[in-house]
């Protein structure tokens, strides 16, 4: 049995991915934006599943999520499934908050993002970006890109943590729409699938998955060069740091 964190877990794939490994006997912490919302998951709750709260789009709560977690004792696993599609608070869901939550949370042995078709739209470009959600600074494609970077580089920088980015396909969840083609029973099969199995594939690390199969990203995402200017322009607006991040 598994102990895993899976963020943004009151609808879609979030709550998808939390049923399926709470249904498969793992113990399983999912996340909900606010109290309110634990209404949503009140069903996993009752089956066994704990809950942390924290408002991914503000950093004080982001921390404090953090702290949340790691009162609950290390993870096996964390998935980070939450994600938006566009307006203010873009940046600080889709990146800052994966990225703090990777420096704060004791390192647990499995690391799943979740990425985007999308991401290959998205421009390598860091000049003027703003994390804090004031102004919107960067593209949904954009966002995804820097997460699936961010994953690559924690594969590369904690070579003992097995790092995965994941591409759900375009599934109509409340986030892709009710018009949108993927099929919803697949969206959480692999992000799930990698934070449990033993499976040779899942014991890998660095890769970029669509339904349990490997793809080749972005030419950036790989690049150490643009991995460490992230990591840097994100230290310097959150004050974390990975550790062996060399920052």
């Amino acid at each position: 049995m598994s102990r895993i964190l899976v963020t943004g877990s009151a609808d879609g794939l979030g709550r998808a991915a939390a049923a399926a490994l709470l249904d498969d006997g793992h113990s399983v912490v999912v996340h909900v934006r606010a109290p309110e919302r634990l209404a949503a998951v009140r069903d996993l709750l009752d089956g066994g599943a704990q809950a942390v709260v924290g408002d991914l789009a503000k950093l004080d709560e982001v921390r404090a999520l953090a702290d949340q977690a790691n009162a609950l004792g290390r993870f096996d696993a964390v998935i980070h499934n939450a994600g938006v599609l566009g307006g203010r608070a873009l940046l600080p869901v889709n990146v800052v908050a994966p990225f703090v939550l990777t420096a704060e949370i004791e390192r647990p042995e499995r690391l799943i993002y979740l990425s985007s078709g999308w991401h290959r739209s998205g421009q390598p470009d860091l000049d003027g970006v703003d994390w804090s959600g004031a102004r919107e600074s960067r593209s949904y494609p954009d966002s995804k890109l820097f997460v699936t970077a961010l994953a690559a580089a924690v594969a590369r920088l904690w070579p003992e943590v097995r790092s995965h980015a994941v591409d759900p396909g375009w599934v109509p969840t409340r986030m892709g729409g009710p018009g949108a083609p993927g099929d919803l029973r697949l969206g959480h099969v692999t992000q799930a699938w990698l934070a449990v199995s033993d499976s040779p594939e899942a014991l890998t690390s660095g890769g970029y998955w669509y339904h349990q199969a490997t793809r080749e990203p972005h030419p950036a995402v790989h690049d150490e060069d643009f991995q460490a200017a992230l990591l840097r322009s994100l230290a310097d607006y959150t004050g974390s740091t990975l550790p062996g991040g060399g920052l």
